[in-house]
């Protein structure tokens, strides 16, 4: 994900009055404009992009894994979904003591702590949607592309390929990894058709018996068997007793309008956190592209994450500090500890993460920013017994250690970085953003939010310009600075002068960045503007619901 990725040549761009979509797959891209075309609100869109996504991305995510989402109506009421799954019955720091370990595993059976809950996630939605919004598509028909898809096949991306080539020697002994994902005869490469044929049976399943099916039933049922088969410890019961639940979003005020994002057990009071600390920072008067810049937002990175890593767990675990981690007093006081000419040390560490973000606005204005992840790519490895499913690894994330706030407990849901956004102004949605990218996502949600509406970015533009990161990568065990080789040389200087430690240059368009995208929603007297980008650095694409090529066979 480090080397160089020629910008992809899919359109990056798309305007409509009547929708669009943004996602890091163009396949899934057109899936869900073809789905608007039809006449689809944003919600439909966004569950037939879901599905689609977690088959022709197979690497960044799955029905095994977790998503969450933001859902706004015309009138500019947000609700939150959390799709996130609990650790099983049978798991305990004890457990892993026990076992001889000292923290949990990232692969194989015995990393597949938790419940995977984007599929519930897709029928609450789903069920919103024809109770709220007049949703008229059939529930089949929306999961009718990715089981297409996955039968008959679909042309590797460039991602997938590099992603698969990297991982495959650590992930070729895991149950059912080799027999779905490495060809007899070699690596799968970018532009072979891979198909799936157990996860469209799992599909065409769900079609018939609806969201539910995956948690109760005779689909279950397999589920635990091959979740046990493979050496995890969640059973029918851990799947049974998974509920997606409504949640009430995080808001913070910034410039003339409002940030929106998840409360915990996601990291969404990180970003808020952050981009509060850039507003009074004085970020709206500085070079979006210049080293004071770049400085402000990793020394803001370090207090929001240092209070983060502090506080956040499951919030039916634990107490979390919401309100005076968000007070406008707090958020001035710690900026005042950022100082423009020296960095401090941290002992904060961020690492890496793999997801997918995607938006969609519909005609009449609704929208949904999502977030779909199996945590580190692949999951954990496994396909379960029959099915085809790949399961997350999100559990590795819990703490063994006592006391903890992601102190792993029975029950318990792990903390997240999936983060999707919202930016409102007088009370409707005004952008609708977000990103993969575990601990980047709070960066690079800054990087496209402030560059989008303190200096005018268009969302392509704001989404491609050059970005930086704060962290450890795959393998690293201390944090560093990277930068994209598009900022100016003096940008490394910069930072290096205020004392930034392990400041490189990363490839022009490197995909350690992120694949992020952005809609801008412009209402007018004649109706609405809808403008959407897409990331260069993902295989994805922005289609208007009016594009030709949005509903064509791929």
């Amino acid at each position: 994900m480090n080397s160089e990725i020629e910008p992809n040549t899919l359109p990056l761009y798309a305007r409509s009055a009547l929708g669009v979509v943004t996602t890091p797959n163009a396949l899934a891209s057109r899936v869900g404009a073809d789905i608007l075309g039809q006449g689809g609100n944003a919600i439909e869109a966004a569950i037939a992009i879901a599905a689609a996504i977690a088959v022709v991305y197979p690497h960044m995510n799955s029905i095994g894994g977790d998503a969450f989402w933001l859902v706004a109506d015309e009138a500019g009421s947000v609700r939150g979904l959390a799709g996130a799954g609990q650790a099983g019955a049978a798991y305990s720091p004890q457990y892993y003591a026990d076992a001889g370990m000292s923290a949990l595993p990232e692969r194989g059976g015995l990393a597949a702590v938790t419940v995977a809950g984007a599929v519930g996630s897709w029928g609450a939605a789903y069920d919103m949607s024809r109770e709220a919004w007049g949703g008229r598509l059939e529930w089949a028909a929306l999961l009718e592309p990715a089981r297409r898809y996955a039968e008959t096949g679909f042309p590797v991306s460039r991602s997938h390929a590099v992603t698969l080539a990297e991982r495959a020697e650590a992930l070729r002994n895991l149950p059912g990894f080799a027999e779905v994902f490495l060809a007899p005869g070699g690596l799968p490469g970018e532009g072979d058709i891979f198909r799936q044929p157990a996860l469209a049976l799992t599909l065409a399943e769900l079609q018939r018996e609806g969201s539910d099916a995956f948690y109760r039933g005779a689909l279950a049922g397999r589920l635990a068997k091959g979740l046990r088969a493979a050496g995890s410890l969640l059973g029918a019961d851990d799947l049974a007793d998974y509920r997606p639940c409504w949640v009430d979003p995080l808001r913070l005020a910034y410039g003339d309008g409002e940030l929106i994002n998840l409360p915990p057990p996601t990291q969404g009071v990180a970003s808020l956190m952050l981009l509060g600390l850039l507003e009074r920072s004085g970020v709206a008067d500085m070079d979006p592209e210049g080293d004071a810049y770049v400085h402000h937002a990793i020394e803001a990175t370090k207090l929001a994450f240092a209070l983060r890593d502090r506080y956040v767990g499951d919030p039916l675990f634990v107490d979390v500090p919401l309100a005076d981690l968000l007070d406008a007093a707090h958020l001035d006081r710690l900026a005042l500890h950022i100082d423009p000419d020296r960095a401090v040390d941290s002992p904060v560490s961020p690492g890496p993460g793999d997801t997918v973000w995607f938006g969609v606005v519909d005609a009449q204005g609704r929208s949904v920013s999502m977030i779909q992840s199996i945590y580190h790519e692949f999951g954990c490895g496994v396909v379960v017994g029959d099915t085809g499913v790949v399961w997350n690894n999100r559990g590795c994330s819990f703490s063994l250690s006592p006391g903890h706030a992601n102190e792993l407990a029975p029950g318990k849901r792990p903390f997240h970085t999936l983060n999707p956004a919202l930016y409102v102004e007088n009370g409707r949605v005004r952008l609708v953003y977000g990103t993969m990218g575990g601990d980047g996502q709070p960066q690079t949600q800054a990087a496209i939010l402030t560059r989008a509406l303190n200096f005018g970015y268009a969302p392509d533009e704001a989404v491609a310009a050059p970005r930086w990161l704060y962290g450890r990568t795959w393998g690293e065990t201390t944090a560093g600075v990277r930068l994209e080789r598009r900022f100016a040389p003096e940008v490394m200087a910069g930072l290096q002068r205020r004392g930034h430690r392990d400041v490189s240059w990363v490839p022009r368009h490197a995909g350690i960045m992120g694949h992020a995208g952005m809609i801008r929603i412009g209402r007018h007297a004649d109706g609405l503007d809808l403008e959407a980008g897409a990331d260069p650095r993902s295989d994805g694409a922005a289609y208007g619901a009016t594009d030709h090529s949005a509903t064509e066979e791929s």
